[in-house]
């Protein structure tokens, strides 16, 4: 469900990078030189750090609101009375769910962001075999994966956040509201601390 809105923020971040862009670059004669601004920087880092955060206010909010809504109305400790536990019922599955899903829908977002690059750059007479070649030529297998371990660490903390939040879950009316709110919060939060670790790691291990 998240494919629609992942894929457009992708491919409109690739096509705002390459608009912003072009124009500096042109000035230098480094015209191509945009696709590997474009490639870089989203099969790296934009594409997982866009897909996590929309995974972030659109499922690990549902977690919270799905598993607080559970705890409320006391079907979690009616798990227990059976002897099943919540954990492994209800958030592990969740927590596998996205961390093979995510980076499958990172690198749909990288592809768009690419091609939305060239959606820019093909009126200034560039062309679509010129570009792919130079994005290749910019791209490692150590960039891609990269990008693919970074989705996979998204996922692991927006599950876990938003299956947490709906577990700590209060009584009243508004507890499940409020669940959700600091699922979202603490999960955009967590995204960008571990992004600027995970870049910061790389970095020294010349990645």
């Amino acid at each position: 469900d998240a494919v629609p809105v992942v894929g457009l923020l992708g491919f409109l971040i690739g096509s705002i990078i390459a608009f912003q862009t072009y124009d500096p670059m042109a000035k230098y004669g480094a015209k191509l030189q945009v696709a590997d601004v474009v490639g870089v920087s989203v099969v790296r880092e934009l594409g997982p750090l866009i897909t996590a955060i929309v995974l972030a206010g659109r499922s690990g909010s549902a977690f919270a609101a799905e598993i607080g809504t559970m705890k409320v109305t006391q079907e979690l400790d009616a798990l227990r009375t059976f002897g099943i536990d919540p954990v492994r019922f209800l958030v592990i599955p969740r927590m596998l769910a996205t961390v093979l899903v995510t980076p499958l829908l990172s690198v749909y977002a990288s592809f768009l962001g690419v091609l939305g690059g060239f959606v820019v750059l093909a009126p200034k007479g560039i062309g679509f075999m010129q570009y792919a070649i130079e994005v290749r030529n910019v791209l490692t297998i150590g960039g891609f994966l990269q990008g693919l371990a970074k989705a996979a660490v998204f996922a692991v903390l927006v599950a876990g956040i938003g299956c947490l939040a709906g577990m700590r879950t209060g009584q009243g009316p508004g507890a499940v509201g409020l669940s959700t709110t600091r699922a979202v919060v603490a999960g955009i939060v967590a995204i960008i601390v571990a992004d600027s670790i995970l870049g910061s790691f790389f970095y020294t291990l010349g990645i």
